[in-house]
This record gives C-alpha cells, structure tokens and sequence, in this order.
C-alpha cells in the first residue's frame, strides 16, 4: 500500500511476465483501478505512470 499525498491510500500491485511488468494501482476510497505496462528493469518509473494515470481518471469523474 502507498499513501499519496494527493490521493490518500493506493493499494499497488507488480506482476512480471518476462521483460515487462504490469503495474495496477486501486484508489482504496473509490475503488477506482487503473494499470501501466513497462519494461521490468524500471517498475518505480511504471508505478509513476500507474499513479499519474490514477490521478487523470479520478479528475475525469
């Protein structure tokens, strides 16, 4: 679990299928999920984008 500043409580989630990982991120409040997919090597910079993705459709509702 991650506490954002921003957002409050982001449960993340890291799976690996080779050279690429999957990284979901759920809004513990609204239940809200999105993913990101980057290379393996790099999965803070993948949680960054799964964490800037959050952010974009927590604004669009």
């Amino acid at each position: 679990m991650t506490i954002d500043p921003e957002l409050g409580e982001v449960i993340v989630e890291f799976v690996r299928n080779g050279t690429y990982v999957k990284c979901s991120a759920v809004h513990t409040a609204t239940g809200v999920e999105v993913s990101a997919m980057g290379p393996a090597l790099e999965p803070r910079a993948v949680e960054r984008v799964a964490i800037a993705k959050l952010k974009r459709a927590l604004s669009q509702r």
